[in-house]
């Protein structure tokens, strides 16, 4: 998995400089009909399995509530497989109008110069983007510009079995706010069987987001220059204190016998909490749902712990946005915007949030019945949104904006295995760090 994901990022960037240095198409794509004259929308997606059929739904609903506009969805693989396939085409005819991408996709897209500011229909359109959550849009935001429409956005939680707290002796109310009560709690739902450890108090994916989520959740910054929201980064920052207090939480407690490597495999990470390998871990808020109706126990939900509780910051926001392609005609970036902005009506928004999991990018969804219902069933799916709400709003939980943000998670997740095999935190971060300064070094010289 490693040597893939390498293997692509490294072609992500040589695909974008080879986009980014050449002139492309410079005429604008004509306007695609349907045979009812309707004005075709190409949409590229990664939302797979019942995502992709909750998705295409709501495309339907809006192709039967008008006669102007018809939505094509189209199904590209994962974000990498799907960010790689549109930098083949950007600027050409073949490009899509929507493009759905990655949020450490992002600066990619800025700098790639294929794709139109949503804020250019925003001004013509004089549309009221206050309706949307700020604490998601602000991150496809740089210097007040709205470069993307916030579509499926997520955010790290903490998950744990009620049931083993309750056995433990620990108050499944009353779930680890800080690192401290988090290491304590562990050694209490940790369990052995004769020589081995049956029951693993915590574990984290070895996943480079929620790393950055653990720094963002301080206040750190992931890179310099306002997390490279003032300019562009030129050194990594997650290796500063804030980096060394999530790195040497995970190290203490996997030397302590309380913290379980799970590896880098959400699935494998997901079965390990339902078959009681593991008492607590980070999972991302849209995967609540299923870890509810799936487990065998009382599922809890809570905030993701920090070193005190008085230096919590919030979080910051994951998934994905939606972006317009350059290049395509004035009569296509219309359509292109009138589905937009159905996207993010309150009762779309709130079907989406109760079929998908994933935050409402408008708040007033949850004023909604279906979701009131869907809240009383599943309390979990509030806390997530509580958390989302009383974040506040910094660079740091804004999120940090690279063009080799892929690559650099890479070296981070290299250093998070590093840990297992007993280098120090300090000695794995800086390294990381190295690495990711040596590519953003690369990535400015373009």
């Amino acid at each position: 998995m490693k040597k893939i994901l390498a293997i692509v990022t490294a072609c992500l960037l040589v695909i974008l400089g080879a986009c980014s240095n050449s002139t492309g198409s410079s005429e604008a794509q004509e306007t695609k009909k349907t045979a009812s004259g309707k004005t075709e929308v190409v949409f590229w997606h990664a939302m797979s399995g019942d995502l992709e059929k909750s998705l295409n739904k709501i495309v339907d609903e809006y192709n039967k509530s008008q006669d102007k506009v018809e939505v094509k969805p189209v199904f590209q693989g994962t974000y990498e497989e799907a960010q790689t396939k549109f930098n083949t085409v950007a600027g050409t005819k073949d490009a899509p109008a929507i493009m759905q991408t990655f949020e450490v996709g992002t600066k990619f897209m800025i700098d790639s110069g294929k794709i139109q500011p949503v804020q250019k229909f925003i001004d013509q359109d004089h549309y009221d983007t206050s309706q949307w959550e700020k604490n998601i849009s602000s991150y496809y935001q740089v210097d007040g510009k709205q470069y993307s429409m916030p579509f499926n956005s997520s955010t790290p939680v903490l998950v744990y079995n009620k049931d083993a707290f309750k056995k433990a002796g620990l108050d499944p109310e009353n779930p680890p706010k800080t690192y401290d009560e988090l290491k304590a709690a562990a050694k209490k739902l940790t369990e052995k069987q004769g020589n081995k450890t049956s029951q693993y108090g915590f574990s984290i994916l070895n996943y480079g987001w929620f790393f950055e989520e653990l720094v963002a959740s301080q206040g750190g910054l992931y890179v310099d220059h306002e997390n490279g929201r003032k300019g562009d980064a030129e050194k990594a920052g997650f290796n500063g204190k804030e980096g060394q207090n999530a790195f040497n939480l995970i190290n203490d407690m996997y030397k302590e016998g309380t913290f379980y490597n799970v590896g880098q495999n959400w699935d494998d990470m997901r079965a390990a909490f339902q078959s009681k390998k593991i008492a607590m871990f980070l999972d991302s808020s849209a995967g609540i749902k299923t870890l509810v109706d799936n487990a065998p126990f009382d599922v809890g939900v809570s905030y993701i712990p920090v070193p005190k509780e008085e230096d919590r910051q919030g979080v910051a926001i994951g998934g994905a946005s939606l972006w317009m392609s350059k290049g395509i005609s004035d009569e296509t970036s219309k359509a292109a915007w009138d589905f937009m902005k159905y996207l993010a009506t309150p009762e779309v928004q709130a079907k989406w949030h109760v079929e998908s999991g994933y935050f409402a990018v408008n708040p007033k969804a949850y004023e909604q019945d279906i979701v009131k219902k869907e809240w009383e069933k599943y309390p979990q799916l509030k806390v997530t949104v509580d958390q989302l709400r009383e974040t506040k709003p910094t660079p740091a939980t804004q999120g940090a904006l690279i063009s080799v943000f892929p690559e650099s998670r890479q070296k981070v997740v290299t250093g998070m295995e590093s840990l297992y095999q007993g280098v120090k935190p300090k000695k794995a971060l800086d390294q990381a760090a190295k690495e990711t300064n040596r590519a953003l070094e690369v990535a400015n010289q373009k």
